[in-house]
């Protein structure tokens, strides 16, 4: 079971819509636009909902193994 968590590869604030996103298995990018449309129409309630869900939503555990190298970066 999928355990709902901030992202710390597809950020662009803190990490928020990516994790939504990698969740429910959406594109990061439609729920970036979900949730400004939010935000928007929501005269800014979505900020303060985006704020909330960036201190409640933990980052993922790490689970002691290290990723592998990405190509052309050393080790």
């Amino acid at each position: 079971m999928k355990r709902l968590c901030r992202s710390k590869n597809d950020r662009l604030m803190g990490g928020v819509c990516a994790g939504v996103g990698e969740h429910l298995d959406v594109d990061p990018n439609v729920i970036r636009l979900i949730w400004i449309a939010v935000t928007v129409l929501s005269f800014g309630v979505g900020v303060i909902v985006y704020i909330l869900a960036w201190i409640l939503i933990p980052e993922p555990v790490d689970d002691g193994i290290l990723p592998s190298a990405k190509p052309g970066e050393p080790g």
